[in-house]
């Protein structure tokens, strides 16, 4: 069997053909914003470099009524200035038990932009999440009626599947059939992490989309163990082979309007990381740019990174594109081992490591 080389870093660039980068600002379709003091430190990143964020509702309690989307909205927006110029997007927690009538209330009012559907015990605060897909069929029915969006953590939770195996029997097992069932629903498979997941989404019909995160195309599963444990590389779905890795890239630098930004950034303090049961996330939104930029490149691609970060995500889900331009610049830094705000800590990705990239904001008169 190949042996596979641990990517715990950005590789060189290929090129060096320009040193400023300007495009339309970009969305994040996947973010996990927290609550409480997490909040409060982690919001501005965000922020600072997407106009609009589709934000996760599995917070403890979960996202499940139109009041406490509306409520959660209020205090993300309570973290921030005006002058960050950010649209939160607030998205519902599927439940075996969920009402239609709420969710098609909610999406009607502008309140929830989607609805989000967590197999049960497959993450971080997904204990109530769905137990059996057919229990949500009378919900998948009035979105699909109403023009809603399904996001899908992707992967199946039973003990006789192997981790690395749950997102392709997720494939094989559910979205096969949901794609059948409800022809006319929007689904977007979220941080894809194989490619089996990139053949499905290739082959599927246009209402079929998914988001892939700047990590997995960065790393594969070696670097969760390069010279020890490295808690800080451990998310869910986990990195898969390197040929995954691959995969992930070809399909987010090709192009195809299937394939859109979606961080995934999912913050822990520090030592609820480094800790005998570590939790799964990586936290990376403060350079989220500058990693695709590095990818981007490295793929000979730049001139395809603003539309998978800043249009593909918009038509899909039927939005206005940003009319504000942000630009970055080439220039070499080395992102901190820590961030944070108050108590908290965190260690943001790539977090040690050398990027070529900075975000530099908003445009200027010579661009």
């Amino acid at each position: 069997m190949p042996t596979e080389a641990p990517i715990t870093a950005p590789q060189p660039f290929r090129t060096n053909a320009i040193d400023r980068l300007v495009m339309r600002r970009a969305d994040d379709w996947h973010v996990h914003l927290r609550d409480g003091a997490m909040l409060g430190a982690v919001a501005q990143f965000t922020a600072r470099q997407f106009a609009r964020a589709i934000v996760m509702p599995n917070l403890d309690p979960p996202i499940t009524s139109v009041a406490a989307a509306a409520a959660y909205r209020s205090r993300i927006l309570a973290a921030l200035a005006p002058s960050d110029g950010f649209t939160p997007l607030m998205t519902c927690y599927l439940t075996d038990d969920s009402d239609p009538d709420e969710i098609e209330r909610g999406f009607e009012a502008g309140v929830f932009a989607a609805c989000k559907l967590y197999p049960a015990h497959a993450t971080t605060n997904s204990r109530l999440g769905v137990t059996d897909i057919r229990r949500i069929y009378p919900a998948l029915e009035a979105m699909q009626r109403i023009g809603m969006p399904l996001l899908l953590h992707g992967e199946v939770t039973g003990k006789e599947v192997d981790i690395f195996d749950r997102e392709a029997v997720f494939l094989d097992l559910v979205l096969s059939r949901l794609v059948v069932r409800f022809p006319a629903l929007k689904i977007v498979l979220e941080h894809i992490t194989t490619a089996d997941a990139v053949a499905f989404i290739e082959s599927g019909p246009a209402t079929l989309a998914a988001t892939i995160t700047p990590h997995h195309l960065a790393i594969n599963r070696n670097a969760m163990f390069e010279g020890g444990i490295r808690p800080h590389f451990y998310c869910l779905p986990v990195a898969k082979r390197e040929h995954h890795r691959l995969a992930l890239r070809r399909a987010a630098t090709s192009g195809a309007a299937k394939f859109f930004l979606g961080t995934d950034s999912a913050p822990h303090a520090i030592g609820d990381k480094q800790a005998a049961c570590g939790c799964a996330g990586i936290f990376c939104a403060p350079y989220a740019l500058e990693s695709y930029a590095q990818t981007f490149e490295e793929e000979g691609a730049l001139d395809r990174l603003e539309a998978f970060a800043s249009e593909h995500g918009p038509r899909f889900y039927g939005l206005a594109l940003n009319t504000e331009r942000i630009a970055l610049e080439r220039t070499p830094h080395v992102a901190p081992h820590r961030l944070g705000a108050g108590a908290t800590e965190l260690a943001p990705f790539h977090a040690g490591a050398s990027l070529n990239w900075r975000f530099v904001g908003a445009a200027d008169e010579r661009d």
